[in-house]
């Protein structure tokens, strides 16, 4: 499971702590990991993965403000992101398995998608992380 954590720049110590302390973690020396990466690989007590990203960057704020509420049974709803900030977040992690995740994300919603704003949002953390690659990856998936 991928959550977003909000928690800013310089206030993440007091989340991952909170967070080991509620939850296992995945590697040893999680919160040195979480810190140098920003995401705290944890599980759950069903062993469900759980990767908590430390968002900080304003797009991850404006992902968080653009989510909305999806009933997964009845009663039970959880906040989601779009699938166009699905999509860059994916992309922007760039390992192999997320590129599965995109690929099918644009099987089965490439109308519907929002590509100038994907192509908008991912270009400046593609060019953050010196990887180009990126974009033409996912211009050749579009």
């Amino acid at each position: 499971m991928d959550v977003t954590l909000l928690t800013g720049f310089g206030g993440e110590k007091t989340f991952i702590q909170a967070l080991l302390n509620a939850y296992q973690s995945r590697i040893p020396d999680a919160a040195a990991f979480a810190l140098e990466n920003r995401v705290l690989l944890l599980k759950s007590s069903g062993g469900i993965a759980l990767d908590i990203a430390l968002a900080s960057l304003p797009f991850e704020e404006e992902a968080v403000s653009r989510a909305t509420r999806f009933e997964f049974l009845p009663g039970l709803s959880l906040l989601t992101c779009s699938a166009e900030d699905l999509l860059i977040m994916k992309a922007f992690a760039n390992r192999p398995r997320d590129w599965a995740d995109i690929k099918s994300v644009i099987d089965r919603r490439a109308s519907d998608l929002d590509k100038p704003y994907i192509l908008a949002r991912l270009a400046p953390l593609a060019e953050i992380k010196s990887a180009p690659e990126i974009i033409v990856t996912l211009k050749a998936l579009f």
